[in-house]
């Protein structure tokens, strides 16, 4: 069973809209716990797979891909490319222009 917690990051994940990222700190102050973006990326982590999650959109707070792994960092700059996202080399994405921020 999920925490109160866990099930509003879960519900939040799945209304991101494909173009856009979200950072994990906003993801966890949206489900109220300001303080727990590490939290989001274990349930991200551990989730993602079962629940279809679009973890792919989920980014650090300075706008950049967090995943150091090669293969892994290559997945998620090919998925948010392939959305239309433009994403640097370094994995920087311009969240001015792709940030969502819902309503």
């Amino acid at each position: 069973m999920m925490t109160p917690f866990t099930e509003k990051v879960v519900s939040i994940l799945k209304q991101i809209p494909a173009g856009k990222v979200i950072t994990y700190g906003q993801v966890a102050n949206l489900a109220g716990s300001p303080r727990a973006a590490r939290q989001v990326v274990r349930i991200l982590h551990s989730m993602s797979k079962k629940y279809q999650l679009p973890w792919h959109r989920v980014i650090n707070s300075k706008g950049y891909i967090a995943l150091k792994e090669d293969e892994a960092f290559y997945t998620q700059k090919h998925a948010l490319e392939s959305e239309g996202i433009t994403v640097g080399d370094n994995g920087e994405i311009e969240l001015r222009v792709y940030q969502w921020i819902p309503e």
